[in-house]
């Protein structure tokens, strides 16, 4: 059985408003992306925290990104077992299929997964911990992550050291692709990490020779 329901009206309305306004005002841009297809020069992996919109922080069209969220914006190693990978598969489509020149892994403040990935790691949150969650097995990809910073959480940090990790951890992943390191050793493909704060609209990237997040 397929349980739906007609959208709520306020979504009816909104969509209404964009095909009057947006849409209209844009109708010939939207046909040419119809027509000639998706050429996105740079992948986002973020978090499906509805807090975060990648498109406005980087006052981006339709087109320009190709987009994948997921829970704390985590990317699993290579594991070319036959299960399904959905951030894998996007993964490996915008490299090898959409040649996408630049990924950028993208965390935040006060992530809700990063929160439920230190609780689990920590002892404090055992539901996540049994087999059937799938929350939890995919909080799994940030352990080597919480190993690293569990002495640096909390106090004035807060989450703030394993939400960059969930980034550094992601970025590690990446380069565990054959795909992936073979097209950034040939410099076709560059790796970004960045953390933004939500409240203060900072950001923060990722620099490798300090080993820090530093402002953009």
């Amino acid at each position: 059985m397929i349980a739906t329901e007609p959208l709520p009206e306020y979504l009816v309305r909104r969509y209404h408003g964009w095909k009057a306004t947006t849409y209209a005002e844009n109708r010939a841009w939207y046909r040419r992306l119809s027509a000639e297809g998706q050429r996105p020069r740079a992948m986002v992996i973020s978090c499906c925290d509805s807090r975060v919109h990648v498109t406005s922080i980087f006052g981006a069209d339709q087109g320009e990104f190709f987009i994948h969220r997921n829970i704390a914006n985590l990317v699993p190693a290579f594991t070319p077992d036959g299960d399904h990978h959905g951030t894998s598969a996007a993964v490996e489509y915008a490299v090898s299929h959409l040649g996408v020149t630049q990924i950028v892994v993208l965390g935040h403040s006060n992530c809700g997964g990063v929160e439920g990935g230190h609780a689990m790691c920590s002892g404090q949150a055992p539901d996540l911990d049994e087999k059937t969650s799938f929350i939890g097995r995919w909080l799994d990809i940030l352990r080597p992550g919480y190993e690293r910073v569990k002495d640096r959480v909390g106090g004035e940090a807060g989450m703030t050291p394993l939400e960059h990790e969930a980034v550094l951890v992601s970025l590690e992943n990446l380069m565990t692709f054959p795909f992936v390191r073979e097209a950034v050793e040939a410099d076709r493909l560059s790796l970004h990490g960045l953390w933004t704060h939500i409240g203060e609209g900072g950001l923060m990237q990722y620099d490798r020779e300090s080993g820090t997040f530093q402002p953009v």
